[in-house]
């Protein structure tokens, strides 16, 4: 038997942020993932860090934000279009010098390499290739087995181990939430950097080229990802296949593009989140997907994560100081209500988005049609057309500094 003082489970962005935490705040940590080391994970899934999650970053490792903006790329312009007709513009100022962006866009596979990096250099003990297959809970303490035969012994867990967490369900705890009927189709395609395309965020309502279906593209560093809004009674394989991406992609952006195609993947989205993101006896935190997934609009998953695993460590080294196993109690029960509820509001933020996105009412797509009509004159009416796909902007900060 292993025994650490703490283990986290899950070594991407949010696992290696739970780990980084921890190790900043003093706290020994051990990292188990079931991948290898050189593990390669298909497509850019979470490209999007907002500049509350690099201010995150930069609390727990000073220059580690700044960092990820050098690998990422920050878009100033975004455009909305109904039924092929500009409705919306707007053009962001340029970022002072030194200073954070409003977010900044790069595939995830960069930006699990620049913190495990950090990790690296911060000395912190990784276990690789050691997927773990369930956890025992006492009082003073977490068992974590693994398929190696190996078992670690720590006071406390962080499971970062995805939506399909085995610490999760192991401790008895559940997401809870529906999937979404809608099919989305999301493309990578690779910039061609002698041609490049303008760097835009661009959405189209009822793009005309593709018989009215919602077409959004937004550059990332070195790529652009097309997402394919499909109709209720399509079949995604016909959109998502070889020949189906060549149907549709050259009429959506420029033709050549669709030569240039780096990863396809269709998702129907789940909107749920974890019962509970403690066990009874307060020794496993949930962090990141683990906790909640929701569909992407807004960037909320990732970014959500990422203060997840701030505050985990936050509360485990409270709870690692505390003179009583009562306050030690109160301190994970903190964090587990605060960031349930967070959860919460971030799907609620991701349904008001899914409901305008697919417009399911005819009082949703008279609203849409009406504001489209009068958005050139009306500036009001063409900036809700522009935010209502992303859902609510975010709050002020919570209690803890928090915005997700």
């Amino acid at each position: 038997m292993i025994e650490r003082e703490n283990v986290v489970v899950g070594a991407g962005p949010v696992g290696l942020t739970a780990a980084l935490a921890l190790h900043a705040l003093g706290r020994p940590v051990t990292v188990i993932e079931a991948g290898a080391s050189d593990r390669v994970r298909p497509g850019s899934r979470a490209i999007f860090i907002h500049r509350a999650s690099l201010s995150v970053l930069e609390r727990i490792r000073p220059g580690l934000g700044h960092e990820l903006n050098r690998h990422g790329l920050s878009w100033r312009t975004k455009r909305t279009l109904y039924a092929g007709r500009e409705i919306y513009s707007h053009t962001y100022p340029p970022i002072p010098a030194g200073k954070l962006p409003t977010a900044t866009s790069l595939p995830q596979v960069v930006t699990e390499r620049v913190l495990f990096q950090e990790c690296s250099g911060a000395g912190i003990e990784f276990l690789w290739n050691t997927p773990a297959t369930g956890v025992a809970i006492s009082d003073d303490g977490v068992v974590v087995a693994t398929s190696t035969g190996q078992s670690l012994k720590a006071r406390y867990v962080i499971a970062a181990d995805g939506a399909r967490s085995v610490v999760r369900e192991s401790a008895g705890l559940r997401l809870e939430g529906p999937q979404t009927t809608n099919a989305f189709v999301i493309v990578d395609a690779a910039e061609d950097h002698d041609r490049p395309l303008p760097a835009e965020r661009i959405f189209h309502y009822r793009h005309p080229a593709v018989d009215g279906r919602n077409v959004l593209y937004v550059p990332f560093a070195g790529h652009w990802r097309i997402d394919l809004q499909c109709h209720p009674t399509d079949n995604p394989e016909v959109f998502s296949g070889v020949e189906g991406v060549r149907m549709w992609l050259p009429k959506v952006i420029r033709a050549d593009y669709a030569d240039r195609v780096t990863w396809v993947s269709t998702y129907i989205f789940r909107q749920a989140v974890a019962n509970r993101f403690t066990d009874h006896r307060r020794r496993v935190l949930l962090a990141g997907e683990a906790a909640h997934v929701f569909a992407p609009f807004g960037a909320r998953g990732l970014n959500s994560g990422i203060p997840d695993a701030y505050l985990a460590a936050a509360a485990i080294d409270t709870a690692l100081k505390a003179d009583s196993d009562v306050h030690a109690r109160a301190a994970i029960d903190l964090f587990a209500s605060s960031r349930r509820n967070a959860a919460l509001r971030n799907r609620a933020a991701s349904n008001t988005a899914l409901h305008h996105l697919t417009a399911s009412t005819l009082l949703r797509r008279l609203a849409c049609g009406a504001a489209a009509s009068v958005a050139p004159w009306i500036k009001s009416a063409g900036r809700w057309m522009d935010r209502s796909p992303y859902g609510p902007p975010l709050g002020p900060p919570d209690a803890d500094g928090m915005q997700y």
